[in-house]
């Protein structure tokens, strides 16, 4: 079905409306200072994300879009996160927590005076299919992510508790699903506001593998706690062993004596969820421990969205969005993973559980360009970090936007990273291409 101009621009002003809604509900609870005041050095003072967030709509929605002047030069270098690294911003002059809101204001009723009279035509690649608008959509989504880790390193900041997230529905065996080697096709040309890493499709011939049915338990990496996975080294790579000695750890980040620290709270470990809070260094060991491995990027991808008649799916479950929640956990509706089992409807054609939301899942690819790939319409976004420095994620995690997440959308980051809501599955070789 073809979609209408006029419906489209109505998509748009609810998606805008509903991103700014959840981040402005997201800082409500938190004082001036608290608002001001950063809990790490790898994250930045969420009135800086408000600023930023409302800088970025006004560069793109304004700027480009219609041709507006700035409304303070001073403003894009203030919120220019190339310019600025996180551990900086505390230190710059910011926007306090009502102005920033202010300006948030100012320029979104501007915005939709400009959506109002734009013309969304496929000669402006920019307005092709509103991609600018869904490029704005998502940008503030990510941030809204990206605040919520924040509020999480707020250690001693009891946070406004959630609805509990759903327990399991099934009882999901712990074994491995066969995907059959062959071609599929990786990533999109036809996705409406796929970023431009994320493009252009192309033909990736994977050899047979298995992977994991289900991402790996709080239980499972309890087991490997227990076999000693923090104590040995040959289950880690010398990068890995080397961050581990360096840093100290025994345990997934926020897990203390008691449990599991969630936004300000104490709670109990929940054997049946997925294990968040680990490194790609420590989602490795893991794999090692179990003799197995982490996916490639190209094998999570087939996994979760190919089916073996051959058709590609936009999401693990079909085409459909998950409007009601019924598929997946996204989009912060209980701040915190569902158990495995908890969304049947949800799996993906090889019989995955869980590939979209709860947790971002590492894969052992670094963050490359696809054959093809051009920059659009900012090299910032992407071909900045490109190389071997960063390994790629996948999948979303349960503080993921719908609109930000697909089969195709790649996230990327350091191997030591762990406050971010990231998990892993594991895969293995499948010799000879048979299955189990």
């Amino acid at each position: 079905m073809t979609i209408t101009e006029h419906d489209l621009k109505e998509t748009i002003a609810v998606s805008l409306d509903g991103g700014r809604k959840r981040t402005l509900g997201l800082v409500d609870p938190f004082s001036e200072d608290e608002l001001r005041r950063s809990p790490s050095r790898l994250m930045s003072p969420l009135v800086w994300d408000l600023g930023h967030c409302a800088n970025y709509e006004e560069l793109w929605l304004l700027r480009n879009v219609a041709g507006f002047e700035a409304t303070d030069p001073q403003l894009d270098d203030i919120y220019n996160a190339f310019e600025h690294p996180r551990w900086e911003r505390p230190s710059l002059p910011l926007l306090g927590p009502d102005e920033a809101r202010r300006y948030m204001h100012d320029i979104r009723a501007r915005s939709l005076d400009v959506l109002e009279g734009v013309e969304l035509t496929p000669e402006q690649r920019l307005l092709d299919r509103g991609y600018v608008y869904g490029m704005v959509v998502q940008h503030e989504h990510m941030h809204d992510e990206t605040m919520l880790a924040t509020i999480q390193l707020m250690k001693e900041r009891p946070y406004p508790p959630a609805v509990q997230a759903p327990r399991a529905a099934v009882k999901v065996e712990r074994d491995m699903v066969f995907v059959a080697g062959g071609p599929f096709e990786m990533g999109t040309s036809i996705e409406p506001w796929a970023y431009d890493n994320e493009r252009p499709a192309h033909t990736v011939d994977v050899p047979s593998f298995y992977i994991d049915r289900a991402p790996v338990s709080n239980a499972d990496y309890v087991a490997f706690m227990d076999a000693g996975g923090y104590t040995d080294p040959r289950f880690w790579t010398d990068d890995g062993w080397a961050y581990l000695q360096e840093n100290k750890k025994t345990k997934p980040g926020f897990w203390e004596d008691g449990g599991i620290r969630r936004f300000g709270s104490v709670v109990a470990i929940d054997p049946d969820e997925p294990v968040q809070h680990v490194s790609l260094h420590e989602a490795s060991a893991f794999a090692s421990w179990a003799g197995k491995r982490l996916p490639t990027e190209a094998e999570w991808e087939k996994a979760a969205s190919w089916s073996p008649d051959g058709r590609k799916r936009r999401f693990p479950w079909g085409d459909d969005e998950d409007v009601d929640g019924s598929r997946a956990n996204l989009g912060q509706r209980y701040f915190g993973p569902s158990q495995i089992g908890a969304y049947p409807d949800g799996v993906s054609a090889y019989g995955c559980h869980q590939m979209l939301g709860d947790v971002w899942e590492w894969t052992s690819s670094d963050f490359q360009p696809y054959p093809g790939y051009e920059w659009f319409p900012y090299k910032e976004y992407s071909e900045v970090f490109y190389g071997t420095d960063y390994k790629v994620l996948r999948g979303g995690s349960w503080a993921t936007h719908i609109s930000s997440v697909r089969n195709t959308f790649r996230n990327w980051d350091y191997p030591i990273r762990r406050q971010i809501f990231a998990g892993f599955r594991c895969a293995q070789d499948a010799p000879e291409g048979r299955a189990l």
